[in-house]
């Protein structure tokens, strides 16, 4: 929770001024059973018209300054609650993006978008409820007491029974239904993991004629979720009748007490009718307190949730080391791989393992293989996506874990295997690669990309704009794209992760003699399960099974590497029998 209510530091003025302000409403609402008990006894008795008016007028006065205190209160709260949930949303979502990887990858996308969510707005509600209502409460709950006490002592013996006994049932079902709420969270993760799994492969489940079974297990999610829901609401539903009963019970006791004492001469009429308010007050309040109870625990197991993120550190360290950094001359390798091995988090054996080469500045090198063989596991190395467990990366002779992220990325352009665009303009997503790029530099990153010839019919050009995931677009229209906004950075080195699957042959060949013709020292790095696609490259590595397979130009492997050949053979065989 500490890491969570910290970021109400910013609002202590808020914070004190709203239950504070909440106090003098309560403490005006203390005194109007007084004056009802005055103008029964003096008023109504006496038959004094002007007495009950003056009277009246003061109610009307106490009304009117309790709301306004109830209203600056509530503005106070508000102001507090919602910038808590401002700073605290950002503070996560930068945490998020902090994190490697491995980490994203465990925690998982329906239960990191739950905490930027639902989790945070039932903490702002818990922030803002809190701010309005535990002061106001007890004060009102414990001052009716005390106040019954000044009115007659021992009447007011029935307020002290009473208040232990809702005291009791209120934090029991308070400690029974915190664990409660949480799992009802948990529930709730793996119904929107579900539902955002459904949305995204939408088209997978119809094609494979699976709605029947995706509807049949979100139903179980769902009827999981509302059962744990009902169970907790069983309980905490209680709350009310229970307190109702304790309170109406109370009361019965205070008016058959209170007219005994009446009778024999001890109190007035309006000093019963001022008992019978406060206990009014008492169970009006203990029902708001029994809600704001709920609602606080609620927003605690959220704050926990989201607590248990922030605990997270990133295990992506950039390593220091002392002395000055070697520089790299023109003739040195630019990406050394050395014995690098590579276990994802949880697995039981390496992904990729014993993997070495290295790359000349200005290769192009291609990377082919099975599927699963580990082609991405290797290439995602380079910009640190994923940190090696074994050996080494260097780039420039450096090891990689030496670079700042942002001065290694700055080095890299990564094209991804699925093809992600914003949405936006085409401008927009450009400037990602490069966020000052002049306009020859993005139309001359689309002529590389090939991306060129479709941009020029689109409505706007550079400023049409894109759907959110680029659904107005073909799949080799987003790929292009994706490359161009690689390449408008003008990498040392750029990572094509079998980012052209999606083009035709003739299109593929135009982009990597675009490629070709930037400058000099490029060095790329093309993931492919087409062998024409790297048959050009001045070096190729196969892998196999997570291990390399081969190395070396295409007519040395057809010679030499059984698996190259393979994937050769069955590729060109199909197209010549074709």
């Amino acid at each position: 929770m500490k890491l969570v209510l910290r970021y109400l530091k910013d609002y202590k003025k808020e914070s004190i001024l709203a239950p504070l302000f909440k106090m003098l409403e309560a403490s005006f609402e203390l005194f109007v059973p007084l004056v009802v008990a005055a103008i029964i006894d003096v008023g109504i008795a006496s038959m004094n018209r002007g007495y009950i008016i003056q009277r009246g007028l003061i109610l009307v006065a106490l009304a009117l300054v309790g709301l306004l205190c109830s209203v600056t209160a509530q503005y106070f709260s508000a102001k507090a609650a919602t910038g808590f949930a401002t700073k605290l949303r950002h503070a996560l979502f930068s945490h998020l993006q902090s994190l490697s990887f491995s980490q994203v990858d465990t925690i998982g996308t329906s239960t990191m978008i739950t905490r930027m969510t639902s989790d945070i707005n039932q903490v702002q509600s818990g922030v803002n409820m809190t701010l309005r209502l535990f002061l106001r409460s007890p004060i009102v709950v414990f001052g009716a007491m005390i106040m019954a006490f000044t009115v007659d002592v021992k009447a007011a013996w029935v307020f002290a029974v009473a208040i232990p006994l809702l005291s009791i049932v209120v934090f029991g079902i308070m400690l029974i239904t915190i664990p409660l709420y949480k799992k009802v969270q948990q529930a709730l993760d793996k119904v929107l993991g579900k539902t955002r799994e459904n949305l995204t492969g939408v088209r997978v489940i119809r094609a494979f004629n699976q709605e029947e079974q995706e509807i049949r297990e979100f139903k179980e999610r769902n009827e999981s979720l509302t059962t744990v829901q009902k169970f907790v609401g069983k309980i905490s539903a209680a709350m009310n009748p229970v307190t109702y009963i304790i309170v109406n019970g109370a009361l019965i006791i205070l008016i058959w007490t209170g007219a005994l004492r009446v009778d024999h001469g001890y109190i007035s009429q309006g000093q019963v009718v001022a008992l019978v308010n406060y206990m009014s007050q008492i169970l009006v309040e203990l029902v708001k307190l029994a809600n704001l109870i709920i609602l606080m625990t609620k927003a605690a197991a959220c704050a926990n949730r989201i607590e248990s993120v922030f605990v997270i550190e990133p295990d992506m360290k950039t390593e220091t080391r002392s002395g000055k950094a070697s520089s790299a001359s023109q003739n040195d390798p630019i990406v050394v791989f050395d014995k690098v091995g590579l276990a994802y988090h949880g697995a039981s054996e390496e992904a990729v393992s014993n993997i070495s080469f290295t790359v000349q500045r200005g290769q192009t090198i291609g990377i082919i293989g099975g599927t699963g063989s580990g082609k991405s596991t290797v290439v995602n190395m380079i910009p640190r996506f994923y940190d090696a467990t074994a050996g080494k990366v260097l780039i420039d002779g450096r090891d990689v874990k030496e670079y700042s992220v942002e001065e290694l990325r700055q080095k890299v352009g990564m094209v991804l295997q699925k093809a992600v665009l914003f949405k936006g303009s085409i401008r927009d997503n450009l400037l990602w690669g490069k966020e000052d790029a002049t306009e020859e530099e993005l139309w001359r990153a689309l002529s590389i990309s090939q991306a060129k010839e479709f941009v020029d019919t689109k409505e706007g050009g550079l400023d049409f704009k894109i759907e959110q995931g680029g659904k107005n677009l073909s799949g080799g229209q987003k790929q292009r794209l994706t490359i161009a906004r690689a390449v408008v950075r003008d990498p040392e080195i750029l990572i094509l992760d079998d980012s052209a699957s999606a083009l035709d042959f003739a299109t593929d060949a135009k982009l990597r003699q675009a490629i070709r013709g930037m400058k000099d020292k490029l060095t790329v790095f093309i993931v492919s399960q087409r062998a024409s696609s790297i048959q050009y490259a001045d070096q190729i590595i196969v892998m196999d099974d997570g291990k390399i397979a081969g190395i070396g130009k295409h007519a040395d492997l057809l010679a030499s590497c059984e698996v190259y050949k393979e994937i050769y053979d069955s590729q060109f065989r199909k197209e010549s029998e074709g």
